[in-house]
């Protein structure tokens, strides 16, 4: 249902506006971050790594790409990946907070992670609040700047960079969309934290670490990123297995 409703917004003159700009900050960002493995987590409709330089590429998600799994519960191995992309993610996610904990559990040492979010204080957040209709992308949970900057604190993940972007009010209509196209340019000069997204890079630190050169030439992505569902188990997966277990003892 989320991903139909993702594909009627974004269909739309606003939604491809918003593609439009989105696109061009990954674009810009992702040539630049090496190393060996990248993934893109959600919003299938717009390919982050379109310009990555990195060899091995994945996309996932809980209802398209490679390989299915929900954003706070990712099969992948620690310390594996070297950038993962999270656009619109967390407000969709029902623990945004531990989609967070696994994107860093995955990253490797200086490990890059991208996110783009909702801006609640901007006009984009002033129709989220009054909207009542459960359509996308109001029907998510918009969290500021501030407040994502201190979850990635708190995760060791430092926080790199960020940008402000879509400062057009969220109208469908093209026309105006054309009149209100000089805030854009005016945006980050005069109402630089009023913008519609934010573009957030941040980067795992290890303190004390010593980087090891991988082995880059016996792994594939595949075979090498992705864990067995066997082997891993949700917390609360596994506290009914060991009821289980001690029930029959």
């Amino acid at each position: 249902m989320r991903l139909e409703q993702q594909n009627n917004w974004l269909s739309t003159t606003l939604g491809q506006y918003l593609l439009s700009h989105e696109q061009a900050m990954y674009d810009k960002k992702v040539g630049d971050i090496f190393g060996f493995n990248a993934v893109q987590l959600g919003l299938p409709q717009m390919d982050t790594l379109k310009n990555s330089r990195i060899p091995h590429l994945l996309h996932v998600g809980n209802s398209t790409g490679v390989v299915f799994c929900e954003s706070d519960y990712l099969p992948f191995a620690e310390s594996c990946i070297d950038l993962i992309c999270l656009p619109h993610v967390l407000e969709f996610s029902e623990n945004p907070h531990q989609t967070l904990r696994e994107a860093e559990r995955v990253l490797v040492p200086e490990g890059h992670l991208i996110l783009t979010g909702f801006n609640p204080i901007s006009a984009w957040g002033f129709k989220y609040a009054l909207n009542q209709e459960d359509n996308y992308p109001w029907n998510g949970q918009f969290f500021t700047l501030s407040r994502i900057k201190d979850w990635l604190a708190l995760l060791g993940l430092e926080f790199v960079s960020g940008e402000m972007h879509c400062y057009e009010p969220p109208v469908s209509n093209q026309k105006w969309l054309s009149r209100f196209a000089f805030m854009d340019k005016l945006g980050d000069r005069w109402w630089p934290m009023m913008g519609g997204v934010y573009f957030i890079v941040a980067k795992k630190r290890v303190v004390n670490m010593t980087l090891l050169k991988p082995n880059w030439k016996k792994s594939s992505l595949k075979s090498r990123l992705a864990v067995n569902h066997s082997q891993r188990t949700k917390p609360h997966q596994q506290h009914h297995l060991n009821n289980n277990k001690h029930q029959k003892e």
